[in-house]
């Protein structure tokens, strides 16, 4: 049997459930989740395996109309997932609008990719909205294949499966068998701690804040991390820190839990507060934490 490879790129507006989905179909939680939108601002890749088949998941930024030169960034990641896609999987949800970004979604119809529109939170719905939600994006995108899903209960998501192994194209691997995703270990580790920021502060706090990973020493039973979180202010520092510390000393407590079950290790982490202003809009502070000079 030959082999098959490709890229399947998942696409859509905040909030919908991409990441959710990410994370079910490669089986591991590479992605960070919360309620709050932009929380994706990378495109990440997550790898899956299978004796003739590797799909390689892109998982992109949600949609959104750029405020500053960081969301300009984000949005570039999802437009080029659009360019490489072997199978594109456009992500909606039975709340969401079609009217909102048409622009991207006028980009998604241009894609010469087989399109898969998934229509996710459907366990959240009846009947007739489903049916009604169907017509509607039939008539929107009338050339895409239609799957109601629910990620979180991973509802459908084997029909998905087996219809992305039946549009691959044949190839060999783009990674080594073993490999999961494209991102390093300090990576994952930001996106641990931001993920508890996201969770924790309200308002424009978390959406001023940056993490950078000073030190990342790795013994046989200790992984030792200094992380420095960035924001735009010092009115924001000192609601990162919180009174008497309080506020950091619980973001640390959660990200090391967490840490040491990504690594399973124990975690030491030391967490630091600097301000950066206007870190979101000034182009070497964006390159230098990763993001795709606009």
């Amino acid at each position: 049997m030959a082999h098959k490879s490709g890229f399947v790129n998942i696409v859509g507006n905040p909030n919908v459930g991409k990441s959710t989905l990410m994370n079910v179909f490669v089986g591991e939680k590479l992605s960070i989740i919360t309620s709050k939108s932009q929380t994706t601002r990378h495109r990440i890749l997550g790898i899956v395996n299978g004796e003739d088949f590797q799909i390689v998941y892109s998982d992109t930024p949600g949609v959104l109309k750029p405020a500053y030169k960081l969301q300009e960034s984000m949005l570039n990641f999802s437009k080029s997932a659009l360019s490489d896609a072997d199978v594109l999987l456009y992500v909606t949800d039975i709340y969401e609008t079609p009217e909102k970004n048409q622009e991207f979604l006028k980009l998604v119809l241009a894609s010469e990719a087989p399109v898969l529109l998934i229509i996710n939170k459907i366990d959240q719905s009846n009947d007739q909205q489903l049916d009604d939600l169907v017509d509607l994006w039939h008539q929107i995108m009338p050339k895409a294949e239609i799957f109601p899903t629910s990620a979180l209960k991973a509802f459908n998501t084997k029909n998905i499966l087996d219809r992305i192994l039946q549009l691959l194209p044949e190839g060999e691997p783009y990674y080594p068998k073993d490999t999961l995703t494209d991102k390093t270990e300090r990576f994952f580790v930001q996106e641990i701690i931001r993920e508890k920021i996201l969770k924790y502060y309200k308002k424009e706090v978390p959406y001023a804040t940056e993490i950078e990973i000073e030190e990342f020493k790795e013994d046989e039973k200790i992984i030792r991390i200094r992380a420095v979180i960035f924001v735009e202010r010092e009115t924001q520092k000192g609601i990162i820190i919180g009174h008497q510390g309080v506020a950091i000393k619980k973001i640390g407590v959660e990200s090391r839990r967490d840490l040491e079950r990504f690594f399973d290790k124990q975690i030491h982490i030391e967490l630091y507060v600097k301000v950066r202003k206007d870190w979101r809009n000034n182009e070497d502070d964006l390159l230098k934490f990763g993001y795709r000079p606009v």
